[in-house]
């Protein structure tokens, strides 16, 4: 009788720890790699990050998404949230009619040597988003950071707030890169 218990003990206990492994894997240490220079300078082509499916993706969070091009999961950064109004003018974000830094692109910017901006004007209007003059009821508005390259909100337009698969929050390669995002 006692070997019986042993191990039906046993088992449970193993099918206790691979529920929570699967759990784990599924909802927050989900893998992505990167596809790409869109992100450039944040990430590069083939670093590799682990998001979470557990938060609601905040404003300038990085998501990862199915391309509505192709299918194939994307990475890029969340501007707009639902209800917001979103312009571009002389390289200067602004949401809501307010102004807002973009440290994350200092990089680039200053990286440039031919006198045009790295994001071109743009309004929500005159985007793919258009004719919406404001980020609808669940959906968002993203960017790639790498402005002048991004396939992003601008072509494809909004973004459904089901299909966020999660928020980045770890880059785990390369190793000289690596951590908390």
């Amino acid at each position: 009788m006692k070997k019986k218990y042993s191990t039906f003990h046993t088992v449970l206990q193993f099918s206790m720890i691979l529920l929570f492994v699967l759990f784990l894997r599924k909802f927050i240490l989900t893998p992505i790699e990167v596809v790409g220079i869109s992100m450039e300078p944040t990430y590069h082509e083939s670093d590799r990050l682990w998001q979470t499916s557990l938060v609601t993706p905040k404003r300038f969070d990085i998501a990862t998404f199915p391309s509505p091009r192709d299918g194939k999961r994307i990475v890029k950064r969340v501007i707009g949230l639902p209800g917001d109004t979103i312009r571009m003018e002389n390289d200067q974000l602004y949401i809501n009619d307010k102004k807002y830094d973009e440290p994350y692109l200092d990089e680039f910017k200053h990286a440039l040597t031919d006198g045009m901006p790295l994001t071109a004007d743009f309004t929500l209007a005159n985007s793919a988003a258009g004719p919406a003059t404001v980020v609808p009821k669940g959906k968002y508005f993203v960017l790639g950071d790498n402005r002048r390259k991004a396939d992003d909100s601008r072509y494809f337009g909004f973004v459904d707030e089901d299909a966020i698969v999660g928020v980045v929050y770890f880059r785990y390669y390369p190793l000289n890169k690596i951590g908390v995002q």
